[in-house]
């Protein structure tokens, strides 16, 4: 087995540090659709205690109320964020009650003639008044062009953070801090099982998107695995798989407070409505075991046998597993078919999991394995007890043999097990476990009684 760790780990407080002493772009993004941008520019301050300094190019969904500015020997007076974006229809809008000049071509002759008009409404449709005249501008086909006489104030090329500032005159650094949504990251997994050797390759990936509305050239940035708690929520994973017990392994991977850092390796320019991938993982031979699995609730009775979850166990410990915390993300399952080609078979998410961690991964049903699981009797003993009789009918029609684990749960309170044909392990407060092997084209017939008050 070999291990290839791709990032490097650098801390965030040393990046922070880094973007005083080297202007440009440093990002830290979070996992959930939420981002930290540092932004280091050289400033010439010219010592007016009301100096307006305009950053643009700033995400255009910045969060307004976390943005500061920070720098030597000044102090901020007022700030605002203009991202009101030039377009046509806009810059019409913000034209409303002021005068325009529209410039006609004769498509005959070429000769074009000026007239100076006054934007009445510009709402479904721009409404002119020309002289004594009301006018509507059409999309006739009639080679027409307005000419604005200067753009409205509150109007930008492109997102622009504007500051009114009173500092000590000077050329010198300052870097401007907020938080962004529009930025996100997650881990994806390509895992790929080899049957005969019980072992899996896995590849992991840094999945990166930027919808913030602006590029970030030549940046600087370091991904965080973790949920930090936000107020509008966030944070979470769906459809995570399970992991049979959590690991206690430090690892040697970058810590901030509670979480991991997962710095890209270069600087990089993450462009908007881009997905970029980067490589974290490359473990190769990794032991796992592939089995069957399936879950009852109490009293279930089936009609019909029910087929088991295919699951492939694993861990990700620095000791015959993955040696590395696992960022949260979907894991995607590969086997090789006859002729050595890799083929899908499942996948499934997986939430934050911390190095030496025993993960049981399900990637779907199987098609030979199957439970049929029956209540057979159920018996009132005495005022409040209940014995319940069940019978779980195994069958496998493969032609090797395979392992299942029965899982009954919903045994609350006192619930116990009274009676058994194959010894159980209890596996928590609320359910027991039965590990069977089933021979191959084979049928095995397990039965349990329970006590309970209900």
């Amino acid at each position: 087995m070999s291990r290839l760790p791709v990032l490097a780990a650098i801390s965030l407080i040393a990046l922070a540090t880094a973007a005083s002493a080297d202007p440009g772009i440093d990002i830290t993004i979070y996992a959930d659709n939420q981002a930290l941008v540092q932004d280091t520019r050289v400033i010439t301050f010219t010592g007016d205690q009301a100096q307006r300094v305009e950053f643009k190019n700033v995400s255009a969904q910045i969060r307004a109320e976390t943005a500061s500015l920070s720098a030597s020997d000044m102090t901020i007076l007022e700030q605002n964020f203009d991202y009101d974006l030039l377009s046509p229809s806009k810059i019409m809008e913000n034209a409303v009650g002021q005068t325009i000049t529209l410039v006609r071509t004769n498509p005959a002759t070429g000769q074009e003639t000026r007239e100076r008009a006054t934007v009445l409404a510009a709402n479904g449709g721009v409404v002119l008044q020309i002289g004594d005249r009301i006018e509507v501008l059409r999309d006739d086909g009639l080679p027409v062009r307005v000419i604005f006489d200067k753009v409205p104030p509150n109007m930008r090329a492109e997102p622009t953070l504007s500051m009114t500032v009173a500092a000590k005159p000077g050329t010198r650094e300052a870097t401007l801090r907020y938080l962004t949504p529009g930025l996100g990251w997650r881990a994806d997994y390509v895992v790929l099982y080899d049957e005969g050797k019980s072992t899996i390759d896995v590849q992991g990936w840094v999945t990166l998107s930027n919808n913030s509305g602006v590029n970030y050239d030549n940046a600087r940035a370091v991904l965080v695995a973790g949920n930090p708690r936000m107020l509008n929520g966030g944070g979470g994973c769906f459809d995570c798989g399970s992991s049979d017990e959590a690991g206690t392994e430090a690892g040697t991977r970058e810590r901030l407070g509670g979480y991991y850092l997962y710095p890209l390796p270069a600087r990089t320019t993450i462009a908007n409505l881009q997905t970029k991938q980067v490589s974290f993982l490359d473990v190769h031979g990794a032991p796992a075991q592939h089995g069957y699995e399936l879950r009852f609730g109490w009293l279930q009775t089936a009609s019909q046998p029910i087929s088991a979850w295919t699951v492939y166990s694993f861990t990700n410990g620095s000791q015959g597993g993955l040696g590395d915390q696992l960022p949260a993300g979907v894991m995607r399952f590969y086997i090789r078919d006859a002729k050595g080609q890799p083929q899908f078979i499942g996948e499934r998410g997986i939430g934050h999991t911390p190095m030496g961690s025993k993960l049981s991964i399900a990637t779907g049903e199987a098609f030979d394995v199957k439970v049929h699981p029956v209540v057979t009797a159920r018996t009132k003993v005495g005022k409040t007890r209940w014995k319940t009789d069940m019978r779980y009918t195994l069958t496998n029609a493969s032609s090797k043999p395979v392992t299942v684990k029965v899982i009954q749960g919903g045994l609350w309170g006192d619930t116990k097990v009274s009676a058994e044909s194959q010894r159980s392990e209890r596996r928590d407060a609320e359910s027991v476990v039965w590990t069977v092997t089933i021979p191959a084209e084979g049928k095995v017939e397990l039965t349990a009684t329970f006590d309970s008050r209900y």
